[in-house]
C-alpha cells in the first residue's frame, strides 16, 4: 500500500466589497471593455478596512473544515500561502491557528506569489508522506489591493483579494495513478527574471511598495512555463494530457489560461475558470478555483486535475492529483 495526501475538503472566501470594472473608471484612464479584452476579468473583491489577509485564510480555512466534516483539534498542521501577511511576523497560519482555537501541531507560511500554493501543497504533500502531520490544511489567502499602484492603469486592475482551502488528509493508495489524492508534483523557479514581476518595496527598504510588472514578457513565460510544468508533472505521474479531466489553473488572465490550454492540446470546456469574477487573488486563485470548481458541480471525485501556477521569483509549478 502506498500513502497519498487525499483531498477531504475544500472552502473558500471573498470579501464582501465588490468592484467591477466600471468603477475602477473613476479611479485611473481604463474601461470595462478595456479591461475585459485583455484578462477577462470583469469585477473583483476587495477587503474592507480592517479586514486582514488572516481574517480571510480562517474564513476560508472554516469553509474547508466543514466540508470535510472536521474540527480544529483534527488538523497536525496549518500551511498559508501569502504574500501579502498582516504583519511581518508573526506568520499568518499561526493567526489562523489561533482564531481556529487549534492548540496543538504547528502552523507557518510559504511565500511564492502567485505560486505560492502549488509550493505549499507540495510541502503538505511531503509532509504528509514523512509521517511529520496527518491532516494539513492548506490555504491561499492574499489581499493584493494594498499593493497596487492606483496610478499604473496596466496593473492596478488586473488583482484582487480573496483565499481558498484545502484539507489535505493521509490515506492509502495501491501506489497506481488511479489513486485519489496528490500524484506528482514539479516545481521551479529561475531569479534571473525578478525584475518582471515584484513589488518594489518591503522591510528591509523601510516601504510597503508597488506591485510592477513586466506585462508582455511575464505573458510570454506564463504560457511557455506553465505548458512544460503540466507535461512534465503528468509524466511523472505516467499520465497524459488525454487522461486530464480538468486543468484548474491560476487565474491571472483568460489570455494566459488559453494559451496553457491550447499547447496542453486540452478544450476549454476542460478547464474551470474563475478569473472573471474575482481577477488575480495570487496564491488564493487555485484553491479558490478548485471549491467553486466543487460548488458548480464541475469537479468531481475521481476526476484527474492539473493545476498550475506562475508568480514572481519567477516561481512556477504544477501538481497531478486525483480529487
Amino acid at each position: 500500500m502506498t500513502l497519498r495526501a487525499v483531498v477531504a475538503g475544500v472552502g473558500h472566501y471573498l470579501p464582501a466589497r465588490v468592484v467591477a470594472n466600471a468603477d475602477l473608471e473613476a479611479l485611473v484612464e481604463t474601461s470595462d471593455e478595456w479591461i475585459r479584452s485583455r484578462s477577462g476579468i470583469e469585477r473583483r473583491h476587495f477587503a474592507a478596512e480592517g479586514e486582514m489577509t488572516s481574517h480571510l485564510a480562517t474564513h476560508a480555512a472554516r469553509a474547508a473544515l466543514a466540508d470535510a466534516g472536521m474540527v480544529a483539534d483534527d488538523i497536525d498542521a496549518i500551511i498559508v500561502a501569502t504574500s501579502t501577511p498582516d504583519l511581518t511576523f508573526p506568520s499568518v497560519a499561526t493567526m489562523v491557528q489561533a482564531e481556529l482555537g487549534m492548540t496543538q501541531g504547528f502552523a507557518f507560511d510559504v511565500q511564492a506569489v502567485c505560486a505560492g500554493f502549488v509550493f505549499a501543497l507540495t510541502t503538505a504533500n511531503g509532509m504528509i508522506l514523512s509521517g511529520q502531520a496527518r491532516r494539513v490544511l492548506v490555504i491561499g489567502a492574499e489581499t493584493f489591493s494594498r499593493l497596487m499602484d492606483w496610478n499604473d492603469r496596466t496593473t492596478c486592475v488586473l488583482f484582487g483579494d480573496g483565499a481558498g482551502a484545502l484539507m489535505l488528509e493521509a490515506q492509502t493508495g495501491t501506489g497506481e495513478s488511479s489513486d485519489r489524492g496528490l500524484l506528482a508534483s514539479d516545481l521551479h523557479s529561475d531569479g534571473r527574471y525578478k525584475d518582471l514581476l515584484y513589488v518594489d518595496g518591503g522591510t528591509s527598504t523601510g516601504t510597503t511598495g508597488h506591485l510592477r510588472m513586466a506585462g508582455k514578457e511575464v505573458f510570454r513565460h506564463a504560457v511557455e512555463k506553465l505548458a512544460e510544468t503540466a507535461h512534465a508533472c503528468l509524466e511523472k505521474a505516467g499520465l497524459t494530457s488525454g487522461d486530464v479531466d480538468w486543468i484548474v489553473p491560476h487565474q491571472a488572465n483568460i489570455r494566459i489560461i488559453e494559451g496553457t490550454a491550447k499547447k496542453m492540446q486540452l478544450s476549454m470546456d476542460q478547464v474551470v475558470v474563475t478569473v472573471q469574477d474575482h481577477g488575480n487573488t495570487s496564491a488564493a486563485s487555485i484553491p479558490l478555483a478548485l471549491s467553486v470548481g466543487k460548488a458548480r458541480g464541475q469537479i468531481k471525485q475521481g476526476d484527474l486535475i492539473v493545476t498550475e501556477a506562475i508568480g514572481g521569483g519567477l516561481a512556477w509549478g504544477s501538481v497531478v492529483l486525483r480529487w
